[in-house]
């Protein structure tokens, strides 16, 4: 796989009213991504609902993901737990249906130690013939991975970047700073993208990018360019939606939004439940500040 640059989206994962997969609807979102210029595509991750999806309606998510992406854009799969065992598992259904990378969170809730870490990540590489992108997202983990334990995985052979989601813009300054040549950094903040790239990050696993896809991938492309007006214009056209995101737990907001723009059921499933009347009227006028057209 080439190295990772651009706008990526984290997929939502669309269910029917009965809290199934709703795959005819996933294979649309797909296809809207792939029409609307996206770099790339992240199913079963934070915003796919990966932690409550089970191991074949994981695959089965891959594999509608894949099949429709049909080699245009590269799909990075979301196959990480706490479990390592359960990840190189997941990790190898998802590469058996055609995933072309994984995107693997830290461990949460055990709090490894630093050889813990580095071990786990080294068994999944061993186990996993596909390149591995780790995932920090302490708010969703309860442990933050420090730059230098980032460092030292990007190292392994198979580790070739990171998603990272702290929203310290000193940690990742640090990781850009002394990565070696090859390792990606990927914003996993909307709101801190245009900052990310413009120090030298590849792209973004963007959430708001489900509702806009072609605005994300213009913000990108300006800020790699240097035409940091229009990388700013596109920021701040999309920053409320990608603070209205984040007023319940993600994907709560952005589900009830695709909803509002017709593109899909906005369930999720339990223990999350459907965004309040409040959340809904702030989405409401965000995509309208955004310029997204909603259905009436």
């Amino acid at each position: 796989m080439d190295r990772l640059t651009g706008a990526m989206t984290a997929l939502v994962t669309p269910f029917d009213r009965d809290g199934r997969v709703d795959a005819e609807a996933l294979a649309s979102l797909v296809r809207r991504q792939i029409e609307e210029g996206i770099d790339g595509l992240v199913p079963c991750g934070t915003t796919g609902e990966g932690a409550t999806l089970d191991a074949d309606e994981q695959e089965a998510v891959v594999r509608v993901v894949t099949e429709t992406a049909a080699g245009k854009v590269p799909v990075l799969a979301g196959c990480g737990s706490n479990d390592t065992r359960r990840t190189i598992e997941a990790g190898r259904r998802a590469i058996g249906v055609g995933a072309d990378a994984l995107l693997v969170v830290t461990p949460y809730y055990n709090k490894p130690n630093r050889a813990g870490m580095i071990g786990h990540y080294r068994a999944v590489t061993e186990a996993c013939d596909r390149p591995v992108i780790v995932y920090n997202v302490p708010g969703r983990t309860g442990q933050n991975l420090p730059a230098s334990w980032t460092l030292e995985l990007s190292e392994l052979p198979g580790i070739v970047g990171v998603k990272e989601a702290s929203a310290d813009l000193e940690q990742i300054s640090e990781i850009l700073r002394h990565r070696s040549a090859g390792f990606a950094v990927l914003s996993g903040d909307d709101a801190l993208t245009l900052s990310t790239v413009a120090l030298g990050a590849e792209g973004v696993i963007s959430v708001v990018a489900n509702q806009d896809p072609a605005g994300m991938s213009r913000l990108v492309a300006s800020t790699r360019e240097g035409d940091l007006d229009s990388a700013r214009k596109h920021h701040f056209r999309l920053l409320p939606l990608m603070q209205a995101n984040f007023v319940e737990s993600n994907p709560v907001p952005v589900k009830a939004s695709m909803e509002l723009l017709g593109l899909c059921s906005g369930m999720p499933r339990p223990p999350l439940a459907p965004a309040d009347g409040r959340t809904r009227e702030r989405l409401s006028a965000a995509l309208d500040t955004a310029g997204l057209r909603r259905v009436s």
